[in-house]
């Protein structure tokens, strides 16, 4: 993959390295406390050793990276206890984030929600990965925070970034539909204009995915240790 090929946004190539490198965290492919070898991330983006190094060092300020000495740049390992407390401040972000976006729904977001929704729906249906889930319910979630206003959808950002494990909690059929029942409940919220009820069902929901994956640690984006191995290239 080169940086300048037709697929790669108009960004600069810092921020366009960044974005991969959280999307291979998302995908199991960085695992929490593996060393990152910046010249072969460099390699597998297709750019020079200096925009991974300046990438590194905004996630470090994000919370998804951590330095050690004399070893470098690994993915931070969550804790119990730290995956607990962002839960709960997502719980109350996440609930003035849809508060907020009902209030500003206009009818070409809502069917874009709906249509998103709908997508999750056939995704279960066709027994879809659960790091593809996992995408399609962040897609969900974030279209209905981009409502509410781009200060917002970007706090939120900062909360989901810290998730760094490469475990989903769509990684379980039962969790998974009981997370998209969740999702029904929210979007009837949003399709009735109740920005009340918008607000306490995604507080309930997020406490729902703690719960969840306080009972199932061991779930993983990727099914198991199949994974695309970029730390000994």
């Amino acid at each position: 993959m080169s940086f300048g090929n037709a697929d790669s946004p108009p960004q600069s190539r810092t921020a366009w390295v960044a974005d991969r490198i959280r999307e291979d965290v998302a995908a199991g492919t960085l695992r929490p406390g593996e060393l990152i070898k910046q010249t072969v991330l460099a390699k597998r983006y297709g750019v020079s050793p200096t925009p991974v190094r300046e990438a590194l060092r905004i996630l470090e300020a994000d919370g998804m990276i951590v330095y050690s000495t004399h070893k470098g740049a690994s993915v931070r390992e969550m804790t119990p206890e730290t995956a607990a407390d962002l839960y709960r401040l997502r719980a109350a972000v996440e609930s003035v984030a849809s508060e907020m976006a009902v209030e500003r729904m206009t009818p070409d977001k809502l069917q874009e929600i709906e249509q998103q929704h709908a997508e999750i729906d056939q995704a279960l249906r066709d027994g879809a990965t659960p790091a593809e889930l996992s995408r399609l319910n962040k897609q969900f979630h974030f279209t209905i925070y981009e409502q509410a206003s781009p200060l917002v959808l970007q706090y939120v950002e900062t909360l989901w970034v810290r998730f760094t494990p490469p475990a989903t909690i769509w990684g379980s059929k039962d969790a998974a539909e009981a997370l998209q029942r969740d999702h029904d409940a929210i979007l009837k919220a949003l399709r009735d204009g109740d920005a009340k009820a918008a607000a306490q069902l995604a507080t309930d929901h997020v406490h729902h995915a703690a719960a969840i994956r306080a009972a199932n640690p061991d779930l993983r984006a990727s099914g198991g240790q199949d994974r695309e191995d970029i730390t000994s290239i």
